[in-house]
């Protein structure tokens, strides 16, 4: 009897020890889970976005990497740009792609641009490798290279979209120097920013993204969208 009662005391104090433990295991508080789930869905809104980009095309536009500083347009805004690329590419209103596209650092807008019209020749320029899924269509892009391309990609392209990764002189220089460097002498130029690099004006259309950041970011186009995309905004410097 001595002997058993040893038994349960000490496999009550193992119990004990046990619960002790458990109680130093950090835990979440209530307002740190809600701020993880809610990250967790802003990671799985891309891929919903790009699903319902439309078209039955096969890209994806993959999860952002804010290392990266990645950040994918809503869909309001992404919408909004396939379309008025859709008829610079095509001017006759024929449908038919008259001109090639090239995307510089906006993902967003080749995968919702590929999922439209898959016939349209575009190309994604982006410093994420994991775009190379894309085949083909990706381009590895470091913009403090900026013209390290290939041959066959100079003044090649009817339309050229950019987003500068980085809000600085330095970056929107460079970005500049590839836009020079893909467009077509005579072609449509979209792009961030910067009048005196390259003609540029701002737009009505304000760009937004899917994580509600806190910069403001402007449209500039070097061409006259008249009753499109809010029209140019010259009142704004």
């Amino acid at each position: 009897m001595a002997a058993s009662g040893m038994e349960e005391e000490r496999v009550s104090g193992e119990v004990r020890r046990e619960e002790e433990e458990d109680d130093d295991v950090p835990q979440l508080s209530a307002a740190a889970m809600d701020a993880l789930r809610e990250f967790l869905a802003e990671q799985q809104r891309p891929e919903e976005q790009a699903e319902e980009g439309g078209g039955g095309g096969g890209v994806e536009l993959l999860a952002e990497d804010w290392r990266m500083s990645q950040f994918w347009y809503d869909d309001r805004t992404a919408r909004a740009l396939v379309e008025e690329v859709l008829r610079l590419v095509s001017p006759s209103g024929s449908g038919s792609a008259a001109g090639a596209v090239a995307c510089i650092a906006c993902p967003t807008l080749y995968a919702y641009l590929k999922k439209t019209e898959p016939g349209v020749p575009a190309q994604l320029l982006e410093y994420d490798e994991r775009f190379g899924q894309y085949g083909g269509d990706f381009t590895f892009y470091d913009y403090n290279r900026p013209e390290e391309l290939p041959v066959a990609m100079e003044h090649a392209y009817r339309v050229v979209v950019a987003d500068p990764p980085y809000l600085s002189k330095e970056c929107l220089e460079k970005v500049a120097k590839t836009v020079s460097f893909l467009a077509q002498p005579e072609g449509e130029v979209q792009k961030d920013r910067a009048l005196e690099l390259l003609n540029v004006h701002p737009c009505g259309f304000r760009p937004q993204h899917s994580n509600k950041l806190g910069n403001e970011f402007r449209l500039f186009t070097n061409y006259d969208p008249e009753d499109r995309l809010g029209g140019w905004d010259l009142g704004t410097k």
